[in-house]
């Protein structure tokens, strides 16, 4: 028992540490720029999602971040990514604020620090296309069985490398952390992470980790991870990081 126990957990470990990329399964496409916070973020090695919380400060998830290095680009006012539409602003990012605690000294990752500021290299010019999006006030926890909201670019089906061009979102159900912590043990943290329920249907996969999780119109969390090349894995829901608990760290950041 005790072997196999060890084997879960290593699988885990290495699921999770393996890189999680997250997009939008089971969903449908949202209706153009009704999410005018959405940031599409790319560099040469990485695609993700990100939302505009002040006009020269997009927040995403750490491990967007390859190898702590990457030259990032920011695509505000976009539905369509494939396409040059004449709402789209493309901003560089000048510097990345990834968490001091997400990455130890032997460059193992902790998710549930799994969070990031990118500063743009000019302020985005705010119109119906491109708005910021308010943080909550305060550190708060979210009931069992909330249904909440995540958006991005990322992949329609899993396994499948081919990504949306248009904006995608889907309603999930929030779970106790009970049943997140039983799941993923000590890969979730009750007080810096939610989890979804796992329904097998409905999840973020690949392509587009750290967008937002709204909540009742408020952004909650940012999305972290799920089980690499299984994004609808009903053992182990997909995991968001609690934007209210780094409220102060996000403040302290952009000045």
């Amino acid at each position: 028992m005790a072997l196999c126990t060890f084997l879960l957990l290593l699988a885990i470990s290495l699921a999770v540490t393996g890189g999680m990329d997250s997009g939008i399964i089971g969903g449908k496409n949202a209706k153009p720029h009704s999410r005018p916070y959405m940031a599409f973020i790319q560099n040469k090695h990485e695609a993700c999602g990100g939302m505009l919380i002040r006009e020269d400060y997009v927040l995403t998830a750490a491990h967007c971040l390859k190898n702590n290095r990457g030259h990032f680009e920011v695509l505000l006012g976009a539905h369509n990514i494939s396409k040059h539409e004449k709402s789209q602003q493309r901003i560089q990012v000048i510097k990345h604020i990834q968490h001091p605690m997400f990455l130890n000294s032997n460059n193992e990752k902790d998710y549930s620090y799994d969070i990031m500021l990118l500063k743009l290299k000019n302020k985005a010019k705010l119109n119906k296309f491109v708005k910021v999006l308010s943080l909550p006030k305060k550190n708060e926890n979210l009931s069992a069985n909330v249904k909440c909201s995540v958006a991005g670019w990322g992949m329609k089906k899993p396994n499948v490398q081919t990504a949306s061009d248009v904006l995608r979102e889907v309603t999930v159900k929030l779970q106790n952390n009970y049943e997140c912590k039983k799941n993923w043990q000590q890969h979730f943290n009750s007080e810096r992470m939610f989890c979804s329920v796992s329904d097998g249907k409905h999840a973020f996969c690949r392509g587009d980790s750290g967008s937002p999780l709204i909540c009742s119109t408020k952004p909650q969390a940012i999305a972290s991870y799920t089980v690499k090349d299984d994004c609808l894995n009903t053992q182990h829901p997909p995991v968001f990081v609690k934007i209210s608990y780094f409220l102060p760290w996000i403040k302290k950041n952009m000045g």
